[in-house]
């Protein structure tokens, strides 16, 4: 993960990143499920979002899940739009020197390092909350608004 890593995170973890496959291949708002560099021995799962349900700047959007044997992870959310810019954040848990284990990069750069606490652990609770933070707010706007607050959250665009 980070280069200065204290202790490894460990080998991907199979078993974890197909059950978060099933889990966005159900979900309406993802068109493709891939896994990086290949299903055999997968170490991203990629959950390609559908671009036509974003206003036009958005070209593209998806979300990157990272597993690990040790039970660390990494989601992270990017959009790319028209001009060159993306708009991205992403919720960590792994050994690093800049913060806590379990942290979040706040949007829209994801160079804002925040800590971050989750009810759970368990793969299908986080994901079910990073999914539910990403989809909590939906309306029309120029670009994503991050919402500050005591809890993680934001606003971001979709077409309904």
């Amino acid at each position: 993960m980070g280069p200065n890593s204290a202790e490894s995170t460990g080998p991907p973890d199979r078993q974890t990143l197909r059950l978060l496959e099933r889990q966005l291949a159900s979900d309406s708002l993802v068109s493709e499920t891939v896994f990086e560099p290949d299903p055999y021995e997968p170490r991203v799962l990629q959950g390609l979002l559908d671009a036509e349900r974003y206003p036009h700047p958005v070209t593209a959007a998806r979300v990157d899940i990272r597993w690990f044997t040790t039970d660390y992870f990494s989601l992270y959310y990017i959009e790319n739009w028209l001009d060159n810019d993306s708009w991205e954040c992403r919720w960590d848990r792994y050994p690093n020197m800049h913060n806590t284990r379990l942290h979040f990069h706040e949007p829209p750069a994801g160079t804002e390092i925040t800590d971050l606490e989750l009810s759970s652990l368990h793969p299908l609770e986080v994901y079910s909350t990073v999914l539910g933070q990403l989809g909590s707010v939906f309306r029309v706007c120029d670009k994503p608004l991050y919402v500050t607050g005591g809890s993680i959250g934001f606003q971001f665009c979709l077409w309904s």
